[in-house]
């Protein structure tokens, strides 16, 4: 079947991440209809090089003269602190015109739909909106898309769209998060890393070991977290319905970004791309995803984190320093290749920077039976993999370099005798007309013609530009400047820019709609988070009032159900639901670490806030203080001062992956890496968390909070 019967022509975004400058031109280049970007602060890749507000005022306007919509990234959680300067940013941004903001943090979704309507606030995935009432409540807070988690399935999606209109941009191709974003606090907790504040460490690319802690049985040893990478290229058709089509990828190098946007472009305009391209780019193996219904079982690759690339063929022999290889592809000299282990974790990757035939002799490239070097002890008849096809990179950066987006105008030259010169460009609803001072005269010599007119005018590279339509009214045996035909092309050009570029700075008057609860200051009182009979028992006879067991509603829920009482949420989908019905006690997951945060919180119904886990004492001090100096009143906080931290949330299961499904109902189990041993919950929805290995305890400093 032929990729192409799987797609219609769409007219959805795609959308492109830039990482660097030369990924930023390459997605143009290959036709992304969008970019999404980070700056130097506030950013969840805050180790991509990214942009400075004074290197993207430019970039604003090369984009947009392009047709090409630009998207910043202000998508980590932000502290008091720094809230001045988030709102300064914001406002700089809204100077340079950029088209909209993907925030995570409330504070800044405020900041931006309160105060600005010429920019657009996009509801990061950091949010975990998976379900209509999270997305309902985002369009109450005047957000115009929606950028679902990666666990959100497309009939969802399509129903939510359906039902409230709100804009719609999902995930299509990249790498996942085997957690929910922004409820993964792995990396903060083992490396002081927090992937909420875009410092990531990668955790779930580790080698584990699943361990039975009954039996203290090592039953798996493998990359037991490691997502395949998502690839939804052949199912586009489905998608038609959705807003923007996103590629992950800031963190990739640009020849990456440059290829996969000229696939999905492709595949979107009904042309035919070369299938390898995927294959032979970075990838973890494909999936297609929770948003296509992948099982549990396909969705990781334990065997390996990094690039996998594709099979070439077997080894054959093994010599001192050299291994031999029965080729199934071609290798050149220049390739990478790895060789497969059963060893976990090692990796034999080998440059191939010299290339043997099966007689020794130097070549290079080979179809059948090579040699190449090779220092380590590798098994006869192990697979080896393409990691980097150089043949193909080189020739495709010169096509990706080659590829030019160009709008087409509409051209009109008019040179009469006796008469100034005249020239008329049009693109779309954009018209300038210039006149030249030059007035025409007859030829005294050679006369100008109207090949020579267009071969002036047509000196366009430099610029967004190609001609399309032109017309050129050229009298008999007249003499044309070729100087005062350039001039008018610049001056048109420029002319043309400044139209299409007519930018404004809209602000929003409406008043902000923050009007927290009103608390006064009490004693603290105790609450407690169980997870079983045994231990609800035991909290109601030590007296414990708030008590969260069966009316807890994690973030990311499966459903939502009436309850009666207290309500401990996790998610915004959960405070849209109990809204009115509940009092609504608001999770650590919910990712509150400044005043404004909470106080939009409380707006919305939520009577008590748990602060996020990655708050310290003068970030508390210093919300509670700008809390009441801007509202007049107290917050009503919670902080988790013991027990052990759930530092991912996740609808994958590694018992579900290694076939063991419904063991967790027998027995205990923990996934352990060289040096600590995290625990494995297990919810009734069949998703897990996984929880610290190490309990917090702060019970003695209570006196100091």
């Amino acid at each position: 079947m032929n990729l192409n019967d799987n797609i219609t022509k769409v007219m959805s975004e795609l959308l492109s991440p830039a990482g660097n400058l030369e990924s930023f031109y390459l997605a143009i280049k290959n036709g992304a209809d969008a970019i999404y970007l980070g700056l130097d602060k506030f950013s969840a890749r805050a180790y991509a090089s990214n942009f400075s507000i004074d290197s993207l005022k430019d970039l604003v306007t090369y984009a947009h003269l392009r047709n090409v919509k630009i998207y910043v990234t202000i998508n980590t959680i932000i502290y008091d602190h720094e809230l001045p300067e988030v709102y300064k940013t914001i406002d700089e941004l809204a100077s340079i015109y950029v088209d909209g903001i993907i925030a995570q943090d409330l504070a800044v979704i405020n900041y931006i739909t309160n105060t600005y309507r010429s920019i657009y606030a996009h509801a990061s995935t950091q949010l975990g909106i998976d379900d209509i009432y999270g997305a309902e409540l985002c369009k109450d807070l005047n957000v115009n898309r929606v950028v679902f988690a990666r666990e959100t399935s497309l009939e969802t999606m399509k129903n939510i769209k359906d039902k409230l209109g709100i804009e719609v941009e999902a995930f299509v191709h990249g790498a996942l998060c085997v957690s929910y974003s922004g409820n993964c606090f792995m990396s903060s907790a083992i490396g002081e890393r927090s992937g909420n504040r875009g410092r990531c460490a990668g955790c779930c690319r580790k080698l584990y070991t699943l361990v039975d802690t009954k039996t203290k049985e090592e039953i798996k040893t493998g990359y037991l977290l490691s997502m395949k990478d998502l690839n939804v290229s052949s199912s586009l058709k489905d998608f038609s319905f959705v807003d923007s089509l996103k590629i992950e990828g800031r963190m990739k190098e640009p020849f990456y970004v440059g290829s996969v946007t000229k696939y999905y472009r492709d595949v979107l305009d009904k042309k035919y791309p070369d299938r390898d391209t995927l294959n032979k780019v970075f990838n973890r193996t494909y999936t297609k995803g929770y948003i296509l219904g992948e099982d549990k079982e396909n969705i990781t690759n334990i065997d390996r984190p990094n690039n996998f690339g594709y099979p070439i063929g077997k080894v054959e022999r093994a010599f001192k320093n050299k291994i031999m290889i029965r080729l199934s592809s071609p290798l050149n000299k220049g390739d990478q290749i790895r060789i497969e282990s059963k060893n976990p974790g090692e990796e034999i990757s080998i440059a191939v920077t010299r290339l043997f035939d099966a007689s020794f002799n130097v070549v290079e490239s080979s179809k059948r039976l090579c040699v190449v070097d090779c220092n380590k002890w590798v098994e006869i008849g192990a697979n080896v993999y393409k990691t980097k096809d150089s043949e193909f990179v080189t020739r495709v950066e010169k096509e990706l370099e080659q590829n030019e987006k160009k709008l087409e105008i509409d051209v009109r030259f008019i040179a009469k005798l006796n008469e100034k010169m005249s020239l008329r460009l049009r693109y779309k609803k954009h018209e300038v007309t210039v006149s030249s001072n030059y007035v025409v005269t007859k030829a005294t010599n050679k006369a100008t013609t109207k090949e020579n007119v267009y071969n002036q005018l047509n000196r366009i590279n430099d610029t967004p530009y190609k001609i399309g339509n032109i017309r050129i009214e050229l009298d008999e045996n007249v003499f044309l400047p070729v100087s005062s035909i350039n001039d008018m092309r610049r001056e048109a050009i420029e002319k043309l820019n400044e139209a299409r570029l007519d930018n404004e700075v809209i602000y929003n008057d409406s008043p902000d709609r923050i009007i927290p609860k009103k608390h006064e200051l009490i004693t603290p009182e105790i609450t407690v988070e169980v997870n079983n009979e045994v231990q609800y028992e035991a909290a109601k006879e030590c007296g414990i009032k708030h008590i969260y067991f069966k009316n807890k509603i994690r973030r990311n829920h499966d459903t939502y159900k009436p309850l009666v009482g207290e309500v401990l949420v996790g998610g915004l989908g959960g405070v849209k639901y109990y809204k009115g019905t509940n009092t609504i006690v608001g999770d650590a997951s919910l990712n509150v670490v400044n005043h404004k945060t909470a106080a939009i919180l409380s707006s919305l119904g939520v009577e008590r806030i748990t602060l996020s886990e990655e708050i310290n004492k003068p970030s508390i001090n210093a919300l509670v203080d700008n809390y009441y100096e801007e509202y007049g009143t107290y917050p009503n906080l919670e902080l988790i001062v013991y027990g052990r931290s759930k530092i991912m949330h996740s609808l994958y299961c590694p018992l579900k992956r290694l076939g063991m499904c419904g063991k967790c109902k027998q027995s205990n189990f923990a996934l352990k890496d060289e040096y600590a041993s995290f625990p494995l919950q297990f919810n009734e929805d069949c998703t897990i968390n996984l929880l610290n290995s190490k309990i917090t305890n702060i019970m003695d400093n209570l006196d100091d909070i």
